[in-house]
């Protein structure tokens, strides 16, 4: 699937492909979210997606690039299973907890979460 935008539940979402280029850092977050600039509120990325590091939370990328979508007011949905990633401690599984409670970031398993989520 390529990156495509879509309406979910009435709001204009980013669906990113599996298969695109990793969001490892920053500038990556940057170059997505001018592609979903002034065309979609959400983002949505499959875990795929993303550097692993981005789930090591020690290493400061999930941090850097939670905030440039945080900035630009973008919401940011991560699609898919961190199970593999929650297990190894209590930080990440600790992030995803309190992301899910606000409405700036989420973390779903699919996208029947996220269509439920939106329209909650």
């Amino acid at each position: 699937m390529t990156d495509v935008v879509t309406e979910r539940a009435g709001v204009p979402v980013l669906l990113l492909g599996e298969d695109g280029p990793r969001i490892a850092g920053p500038q990556d977050a940057l170059d997505v979210i001018g592609a979903a600039f002034s065309r979609a509120e959400v983002v949505a990325v499959p875990v795929a997606r993303f550097d692993e590091r981005f789930f090591a939370l020690r290493t400061g990328v999930a941090g850097e690039i939670l905030q440039k979508f945080v900035n630009y007011r973008l919401r940011l949905v991560v699609v898919g299973d961190v199970s593999a990633y929650t297990g190894a401690g209590t930080a990440l599984r600790d992030l995803v907890r309190e992301s899910n409670r606000g409405e700036q970031v989420w973390f779903v398993a699919d996208l029947g979460e996220l269509d439920a989520r939106l329209t909650g």
